[in-house]
């Protein structure tokens, strides 16, 4: 584990990489309050880079609080104070990442040439164990083993022992469940998508996460009591998610966990309609597909030769192309220019000019329904083209 972060160039160089990051935190965790200083220590080796913590109850520092501060080889270095104060041993002039505590102080890394790609992840989960107390215990969700989110997901496997790999993950054979698809993205991959955002919490549900291959599954399942088969939870976690990484991410039905199979292959099914952009456009339900989904089901050749889809990738291929087709998704999904401009971020001329690009290669008035229909149908057989060949 140690110097894991600095090794990486890239959110996309290692999948499991913010896999394990969450799970040296969770380890730590497994035992209630973390010591400062193991939490430190421990920190630093993971980061490959002096880390430090001020704030805590204590008596170290200056003005009374704990301040501990160690270098990745797990040597303990001076510290009077937090990084923004004067005269704590040249720590402020190379900070490079820091959280805030409760109700004062805060954590902080020390890395030369700016923060690392995962460096956010690490000082939410460092925040998190340095304001861990034994009476109220961390509720993470888990970074699973794969071998168990296999057999859950796996029809082949005898219902006992699917069974038996839902209480060994800590969720119930009762209550329903969804399972969501995660793929990267071009700045991404499938871990850190999955792991950085939706390792965040969800309150009201369980969440369990593992990397499977190229994707990464996701099991959500609601409290008792909460939402109807789990259908929120693991939307408004995907739309999260989308909101903070580049990533595209696809949500299955909800089904008695014996059949998260089933679920599982939903949410690969609707991970091919989902695109790149915006969270809209990122986050596929296969609920709200509804007969849509039948579309995954034809052929990759004959989408291809569909004149619309065609047009599509010719539009692709230019400079501007994919711009052009997010602001025909947003267009298309939401009916208006200026609803649009805003799921952008864009002014509404800007997203006008690119639906214009658009409107050109594909023929027909996306202001009329008919016209907007068909390029929605052929934005979606494109998509499936393209997913066919990943």
């Amino acid at each position: 584990m140690k110097g894991l972060l600095v090794r990486l160039s890239s959110l996309d160089a290692d999948a499991a990489a913010a896999v394990r990051v969450i799970a040296h935190f969770q380890a730590l965790l497994g035992g209630g309050a973390v010591d400062p200083e193991v939490l430190v220590r421990s920190t630093a080796a993971l980061a490959g880079c002096p880390a430090g913590l001020s704030g805590q109850a204590g008596a170290s520092g200056r003005d009374g609080r704990r301040a501990v501060r160690f270098g990745p080889d797990g040597a303990a270095l001076p510290c009077d104070g937090p990084p923004e104060a004067s005269g704590a041993s040249g720590a402020a002039d190379r900070v490079s990442g820091r959280r805030s505590l409760a109700p004062t102080g805060c954590v902080w890394l020390e890395r030369d040439g700016g923060p690392g790609p995962l460096d956010d992840l690490v000082l939410e989960w460092m925040a998190l164990a340095a304001g861990v107390s034994p009476p109220h215990p961390v509720r993470a969700p888990h970074v699973a083993d794969p071998a168990l989110v296999e057999t859950v997901l796996s029809e082949r496997e005898a219902v006992e022992d699917r069974v038996r790999a839902l209480r060994l993950l800590g969720l119930s054979p009762e209550r329903p469940l969804r399972v969501v698809a995660v793929a990267g993205g071009r700045e991404t991959d499938a871990g850190v998508a999955a792991v950085a955002l939706l390792a965040r919490g969800a309150p009201g549900a369980t969440v369990r996460i593992a990397a499977m291959d190229a994707l990464a599954a996701v099991l959500v399942q609601p409290a008792e009591g909460g939402a109807n088969a789990a259908g929120e939870p693991a939307r408004d976690l995907s739309l999260a998610a989308a909101e903070r990484v580049r990533g595209r991410f696809g949500v299955g039905g909800g089904v008695a966990p014996v059949r998260a199979h089933v679920s599982w292959a939903q949410a690969r099914t609707a991970l091919r309609f989902a695109g790149t952009g915006g969270p809209g456009e990122a986050v596929a339900d296969h609920d709200a597909l509804g007969p849509l989904a039948l579309l995954a089901e034809v052929p990759a050749e004959r989408l291809r030769a569909d004149p619309g889809v065609r047009a599509l990738a010719a539009l692709a291929a230019r400079d501007g192309g994919e711009s052009s087709i997010a602001a025909l998704d947003a267009f298309c999904r939401t009916g208006s220019l200026r609803r649009a401009a805003a799921e952008l971020h864009l002014h509404h001329s800007s997203v006008a000019a690119r639906l214009a690009r658009a409107e050109a290669a594909l023929g027909g008035r996306l202001r009329e329904p008919d016209d907007r229909l068909r390029a929605r149908l052929a934005l979606y057989a494109w998509r499936l083209a393209v997913t066919a060949e990943e």
